[in-house]
């Protein structure tokens, strides 16, 4: 399939940031569906930010369920904020993120060895729904979610390593939902809420 924007003078109105997140939203999407690989994310990715009008959006949305060029209405009601994702990176001695922080709608963890823990249960969550992409190597990563949240790891595709998440997938209304996806080389990852023993919460 060819990525390049139809040829001609005439392609429409100049489109927004916010409908290219939302054009990007339903490659996730249908990256989490089973409809394309994280190569065709990747590639299809690139056009949608590259595009300037309504017709760029059409060859990387073209075989995807809905029209291409409705970029408006084709999210589900529990969707994302536009925005770039904030980067996190972990060094050789790991990453931590526990407490009372402030969640962003998109995150984008890249790891190359180091551990990963991301601990949501104390954590303000502003947004209905966040987006976690892994990005890693060698190193493991944990996920731990309050009570009552659910997540999608269908999107998150493991090499040598295992993924493990032991919370519904399906969104529960009122309760945050996580989209987890990308890629995990050698180390483990695992979504779960936080276990409670003799008081303690681990």
């Amino acid at each position: 399939m060819s990525l390049q924007p139809p040829s001609g003078d005439s392609r429409g109105i100049r489109i927004s940031d916010a409908d290219r997140e939302r054009a990007a939203q339903r490659l996730h999407q249908a990256l989490a569906e089973g409809r394309i690989t994280v190569a065709e994310l990747e590639e299809r990715l690139a056009a949608v930010y590259a595009a300037r009008f309504g017709a760029d959006l059409v060859p990387p949305l073209e075989d995807l369920p809905g029209d291409p060029l409705d970029v408006t209405g084709s999210l589900p009601v529990s969707s994302t904020p536009a925005g770039p994702p904030v980067v996190l990176r972990a060094g050789m001695g790991g990453l931590r993120r526990t407490g009372v922080w402030q969640v962003p709608a998109r995150l984008r963890v890249h790891s190359g060895m180091g551990s990963v823990l991301l601990d949501f249960c104390d954590a303000e969550l502003p947004h209905p729904v966040v987006e976690v992409e892994l990005q890693l190597g060698a190193g493991s990563a944990r996920l731990l979610v309050p009570d009552g949240a659910t997540a999608d790891v269908d999107g998150l595709v493991a090499g040598m390593g295992t993924v493990r998440s032991k919370v519904p997938a399906t969104p529960v209304p009122g309760h945050p939902h996580f989209r987890v996806y990308g890629r995990s080389g050698m180390g483990s990852v695992t979504v779960r809420h936080r276990y409670r023993f003799a008081g303690i919460t681990f």
